[in-house]
């Protein structure tokens, strides 16, 4: 359903063709970016136990180039189905795309924003904090991922042509709660009379068409932590921002398959770092009722304060999320009026955000090197985290203390400066084997026309986006950018330095404060930071490059073991069917099938399938109809013995209202290793017994 707000839109906003903006060249591109579907630890929850063993959708690179008439001056949004952007990630993309270009796609007009999915494959950093839980730094998940992004762009740097944006704004209020709200209150009470929530409810689409208004493509950013799948899932998933975009694109892309298709839509993520999807709050586990309210517990226990909704379980939040999300942003796209126009600028810099100073109320104050504090390890509502950690903790744990100061004992200027936060984790004072969280950052600005893209290497609560987005604006204003800009704030783009809250949360210590590395005036910096970056965006003059962010690509601790070799029981060929379907299935039925298969990390078959549903014509040919990048399947492996190397993989499709009655069949393809001393791997697949789906519809309650 369409919020009230985006009801109102439609009655009031006619649909228009872009033909009073400037004639732009637009390109787009969407690639597989996704990484190794088992035994990764995934990225998001730090959970030792959330192994993957599986796909439930797959994540794709949204690339999106946009340059002016003359093809002068451009820029290159991408939107990433991972958790975040990184620097090793970000490194990798361009030096690829220069060896490709040239100078034509740099670190200062390339923007790289993940939409912070925590059902993707972990590895894929080069600071150890990031590491620790994946065992380490795992190339197979940053492979797939830089090399998507790259093909993603080719994609659309192949396919530019001239056409117009537009752009939309409205509003959703049903998708998103704030999961720190003791913190929130600390914010001033003049400053939050301002707003009517407390978590941001705008949204803002980008609207991309040719020059006969045929759409191309789409950008919508909304503020939501894509943690609707919650730390029990081990499927790889686009989380409700993948699922969003996998709505509007088939809405386009009509009779395409799951990433195929000329329109390419991207969900983006932006001051999400409080906010959270799960609407029915957070609940305790033994009786229900509400949490504590300053410290997230139930009879002093987080892990016990867990919070679910909108839908009966993961997968349906994620689909109801994703649903808001492609409903709210498709009216917007249809009915996008404001034309765009005017140049488009890029400006962006490094800063070693260790120790930058500031002013504060006439005083000069500084940041500091990294540090997690204890509230860090509580975890969150969405998914909470172990031991007796509680959020909103500024007094630290004695025993916590001493395990700590056998990895590195804070110095006195470093506590004194991260005070109230309780040091956990000096991160910013250990080296060994290589640093654990990054200093130097990249701070970047993409304008296009009175579009301004405010890309932030972090989580930026409610609040802080706020603080940025006003700053910002007011000094493009004072700098004599025009009046009628449209600034949004893209997060975890390029890098990942964690959370930013604002000075007054940071007293409190919840999760997001005690994450945020850089002390209590680390938004302080970072709004100096931008400010400088937009004044020099408005007057058009060029900014210094910074310090260079270092490379710890050949210095990575790697312990995630390869496949060993892959093996069959007696008398079974990898892709037989050990499970077959039966012979008929309802509507809303689940239709599943076992095959003797291989490791899937012997090839991710990026750009292709683990599996298919194939439904039989009326002449008898099979034609594909769903893939591992639906939404209707899941593909899921296991070990049936270690020790000999056999596995199976489930295929299951969950048969939705739209199938068509008749007959259908289910293939899983892989790869197997036949042996341990060799390299090679051998392509294999298998098909179930044909099995009929009826009109019929099965009830479910």
């Amino acid at each position: 359903m369409y919020s009230t707000s985006i009801a109102v839109l439609l009655l009031v906003t006619l649909s228009v063709v872009c033909a009073d903006g400037d004639q732009y060249y637009i390109g787009v591109g969407r690639y597989d970016v996704t990484g190794p579907a088992v035994e990764t630890e995934m990225m998001g929850y730090a959970m030792p136990t959330q192994i993957n063993n599986g796909i439930h959708f797959r994540q794709y690179s949204r690339a999106f180039i946009m340059a002016d008439a003359e093809k002068k001056s451009r820029v290159v949004f991408v939107n990433a189905d991972v958790c975040m952007g990184t620097q090793i990630m970000k490194i990798q993309v361009v030096n690829k795309l220069k060896a490709l270009y040239g100078d034509m796609y740099t670190t200062d007009n390339v923007l790289i924003s993940g939409i912070h999915t925590h059902s993707g494959p972990a590895g894929f950093f080069q600071y150890l904090l990031f590491e620790i839980m994946s065992l380490g730094f795992v190339e197979q998940s940053l492979t797939a991922i830089v090399d998507g992004i790259v093909e993603s762009i080719k994609m659309a740097h192949d396919n530019m042509q001239p056409g117009y944006l537009t752009v939309n704004q409205g509003f959703l209020y049903d998708a998103n709660i704030n999961r720190s709200p003791s913190a929130y209150l600390n914010n001033p009470a003049e400053e939050r009379a301002k707003y009517q929530y407390n978590t941001d409810k705008g949204m803002t689409v980008l609207k991309m068409v040719d020059k006969a208004g045929n759409g191309i493509g789409m950008i919508d950013w909304f503020a939501v932590h894509c943690t609707s799948m919650n730390n029990t899932n081990t499927l790889i998933s686009g989380d409700n921002k993948g699922h969003a975009s996998y709505l509007m694109e088939r809405d386009m892309n009509k009779g395409a398959l799951p990433g195929q298709g000329p329109f390419v839509a991207a969900f983006a993520q932006s001051n999400e770092g409080d906010v959270s999807p799960n609407t029915k709050g957070p609940r305790c586990l033994d009786t229900g009722l509400p949490c504590d309210f300053n410290h997230s517990t139930c009879n002093g226990k987080n892990e016990m304060c867990v919070a679910f909704g909108p839908g009966k379980d993961m997968f349906d939040s994620t689909r109801i999320i994703g649903e808001k999300q492609y409903n709210a942003g498709k009216a917007l796209y249809n009915n996008a009026s404001i034309d765009i126009s005017g140049p488009i600028k890029f400006v962006h810099t490094f800063a070693d955000f260790h120790n930058i100073t500031v002013n504060v109320n006439g005083q000069q104050e500084r940041t500091c090197p990294s540090a997690m504090g204890d509230s860090f390890a509580a975890g969150t509502t969405d998914g909470p985290g172990a031991f007796s950690f509680k959020q909103g903790d500024t007094t630290g744990n004695k025993l916590f203390e001493l395990i700590r100061d056998v990895i590195k004992d804070p110095s006195p200027e470093q506590i004194k400066c991260h005070k109230p936060k309780p040091i956990l984790l000096d991160t910013g004072e250990i080296t060994f084997p290589y640093p654990w969280q990054p200093a130097i950052l990249p701070l970047q600005i993409l304008a296009v026309g009175q579009l301004v893209i405010i890309g932030v290497p972090a989580e930026f609560t409610t609040m802080s986006g706020r603080r940025l987005r006003d700053t910002v604006s007011k000094v493009l204003v004072e700098n004599g950018f025009s009046k009628d800009f449209i600034p949004v704030v893209a997060g975890l783009s390029n890098t990942y330095a964690d959370y930013v809250t604002t000075f007054e949360e940071f007293q409190v210590q919840r999760y997001e404060g005690a994450s945020t590395i850089f002390g209590p005036h680390t938004l302080q910096a970072y709004i100096q930071e931008y400010s400088s970056l937009a004044a020099s965006l408005a007057k058009g003059i060029s900014v210094p490059a910074g310090p260079s962010p270092p490379n710890y690509l050949d210095k990575q601790w790697k312990f995630h073991l390869p496949v060993l070799f892959d093996a069959t029981p007696s008398g079974k060929k990898f892709g037989d069917v050990a499970v077959d379907v039966k012979s008929s299935y309802k509507i809303n039925d689940s239709a599943i099938a076992k095959f003797w298969a291989g490791n899937p990390r012997n090839n991710l078959m990026t750009g292709k399938t683990f599996l298919t549903v194939e439904r039989k014509d009326s002449m008898g040919a099979w034609h594909v109809v769903y893939t591992d990048a639906s939404w209707e399947t899941k593909f899921q492996w296991e070990h049936t013995s270690r020790l000999l190397g056999e596995s199976q993989a489930t295929v299951t499709w969950d048969i939705p209202p739209t199938a068509s009655p008749g007959g259908y069949r289910i293939v899983h393809s892989g790869y197997y290793k036949p042996n341990l001393t060799d390299s090679k791997v051998v392509f294999y697949n298998g098909t179930s017994s044909e099995f009929q789906v009826t009109a019929t519809t099965k009830l479910n309650y």
